[in-house]
């Protein structure tokens, strides 16, 4: 668009044009469908009473895709704007996206799983181990469900396993419900969201904040879906006259 060949008239019209073009290309539904399919997490969020086994771990990986997603696509065209589209036409940058979208998306789950262990036990009063060895097994089927993409990158295992060992280490029994769990994810978006460093270091605390805010929901939803008393009774259901010292055995 040359501004300086044109009248007054005709550059607004150009740029009335270009604005009604890229602006409904940035927020159409195709676009945002392409997104979805495109990062590869996009699993149906679950809205199903949580009562068994399968169903925790199916709560737990979509609500992490979702906040994984949102978060990452928010940041993502708060600072590309009207041109975050393109951004996926760039083959260096989907890479970054790819490798950022897995991080964040393993971040999330631990968090999650973190979360649900402790809401688990302040509904059922259920002992730790009982708690460690359920949630080792959740985190467990969600890792063996993504397997080990190879646009990843090579990270990705460090990821799942610190995810691990934070699960089996944790101590349920000694967190309140609330959001100081989700502690990993803030964290993780702000370190592998592919935005240039010289902009991101003024994001750490909006973009961190950002992130929290959408845990909110999810345990809104957390506290609506579970039966904590069914589950677990659907789940090993001899467990109940185990002591804890024979579970730590396991």
């Amino acid at each position: 668009m040359n501004h300086y060949n044109n009248s007054p008239i005709e550059s607004f019209s150009a740029l009335q044009l270009w604005a009604r073009h890229n602006i409904k290309l940035l927020f159409s539904k195709n676009t945002w469908i392409t997104f979805g399919e495109y990062i590869g997490l996009g699993r149906p969020v679950s809205n199903q009473p949580i009562t068994a086994f399968h169903e925790l771990a199916a709560f737990v990986a979509s609500r992490s895709s979702h906040v994984a997603q949102s978060t990452l696509y928010g940041y993502l065209k708060t600072r590309a704007g009207t041109r975050f589209p393109t951004l996926f036409e760039n083959k260096d940058m989907l890479a970054s996206i790819n490798l950022a979208k897995w991080h964040v998306y393993a971040a999330c789950i631990s968090d999650l799983a973190a979360y649900m262990g402790v809401l688990l036990h302040h509904r059922t009063g259920a002992e730790n181990a009982r708690i460690v060895q359920l949630m080792n097994q959740v985190v467990e089927q969600i890792i063996e469900d993504i397997g080990m993409p190879e646009e990843a990158g090579d990270d990705l295992g460090e990821s799942f396993e610190a995810m691990k060992i934070r699960i089996a280490n944790m101590d349920f029994t000694a967190h309140e419900d609330g959001e100081d769990l989700f502690s990993v994810s803030p964290g993780a978006l702000y370190r592998w969201a592919p935005i240039a460093h010289n902009l991101k270091r003024f994001d750490k605390i909006p973009v961190e904040n950002s992130v929290r805010f959408k845990w909110k929901d999810v345990r809104d939803r957390a506290r609506a879906l579970l039966d904590a008393e069914t589950l677990l009774s659907n789940q090993h259901p001899d467990w109940s006259s185990r002591t804890e010292s024979q579970l730590n055995r396991q």
